[in-house]
């Protein structure tokens, strides 16, 4: 009895430290990923994957080959040529079969030697879900700005047009928040203050705008604005561009 009672007590205190520091343990949700958003690995769910494949696992493959450099673009989600010649390049130097098909052997090792992708690991170039439209957007016409999921959304009386991936400005030239109205647009536009071009730009707060970026489009989420809304997708920014009118709302939110 006195060993079970020193069981208890160990096991007491261990729950009380975990709840200290906030390491209970938390169910997945529908999606498979923690409530809270976290990386998920695909491990043991999906393997093998293959040319033509396409989904989260594959996407969190790509995440991983980039850790190692062995792939550079995306991730995409889909299994495409790059992605077949990076698993034949990790496989031939693991001394694996250099198949370029992700079996279970292959994804293990590549596991083993890499950390589990954040979020923006895995949407570093876009690709992300867009968040609910905060209310403000559902009416009229509205160029509705989510920082949470960083995504645009061109909406007219409720119903999304088209969305995309956006970027937002850094922590020392924070993208403003709040309601806005587009004041003034130029298709071909060039920063006075920065000489850097900004195709498509929509002004809605000083010198804020909506525009297309070269870099955004270059190297993701790797790098900011000086606190525009960044789109990387110059075909849905041209579209967006010849749909929207001066007047027309844009809300950013979190």
């Amino acid at each position: 009895m006195r060993t079970r009672g020193r069981t208890l007590a160990a096991l007491g205190v261990l729950a009380a430290l975990a709840a200290l520091c906030g390491c209970a343990v938390q169910p997945l949700g529908a999606d498979g990923r923690p409530p809270g958003g976290g990386p998920v690995s695909a491990a043991g769910s999906g393997a093998p994957w293959q040319p033509g494949d396409s989904g989260p696992g594959v996407r969190e493959l790509q995440a991983r080959l980039r850790q190692l450099d062995w792939l550079f673009d995306g991730p995409t989600g889909s299994y495409d040529d790059l992605t077949e010649r990076a698993v034949r390049g990790f496989q031939g130097r693991r001394g694996l079969p250099v198949t370029g098909v992700t079996d279970a052997v292959t994804w293990r090792r590549l596991v083993a030697m890499t950390r589990p992708p954040g979020r923006w690991e895995l949407y570093l170039m876009g690709g992300q879900p867009a968040a609910p439209p905060d209310p403000r957007c559902l009416t009229g016409r509205a160029l509705c700005v989510s920082k949470t999921s960083r995504t645009l959304r061109w909406m007219v009386d409720g119903r999304t047009v088209s969305e995309t991936a956006v970027r937002f400005g850094t922590r020392h030239s924070p993208t403003r928040e709040g309601t806005f109205h587009v004041y003034w647009k130029s298709r071909h536009h060039v920063s006075t203050l920065y000489d850097s071009p900004m195709p498509y730009a929509m002004f809605f707060s000083g010198g804020e705008a909506v525009h297309y970026s070269y870099d955004f489009a270059a190297r993701g989420y790797a790098g900011g604005s000086h606190g525009c809304v960044n789109v990387r997708d110059e075909a849905v920014i041209a579209r967006m561009f010849a749909e929207v009118r001066v007047g027309d709302k844009v809300v950013v939110y979190r």
